[in-house]
């Protein structure tokens, strides 16, 4: 549906408005606080509740790097 709605001249337009996955609220995607899964999450809070995480924390962890030991021996690969 293409026709906006609601007051002013812009309105919503219905093109935008997704329903989050988790909760099933209506939501206009692009203002979404979600930061990666905006189209698929109302918010940050239903992404975490439904993944366990959230994308934006998943790609903000570092690796911790190992101690730096004495040369550990290299076995070749056979």
């Amino acid at each position: 549906m293409e026709t906006p709605i609601g007051p002013g001249a812009v309105g919503i337009n219905l093109n935008n408005i997704k329903v989050c996955a988790r909760c099933g609220l209506r939501y206009d995607w692009r203002k979404s606080p979600s930061s990666a899964l905006k189209m698929t999450y109302c918010s940050s809070l239903c992404e975490r509740a439904d993944l366990g995480f959230t994308l934006e924390g998943l790609l903000k962890v570092q690796r911790a790097e190992r101690p730096a030991t004495e040369a550990e021996p290299v076995t070749p690969a056979v």
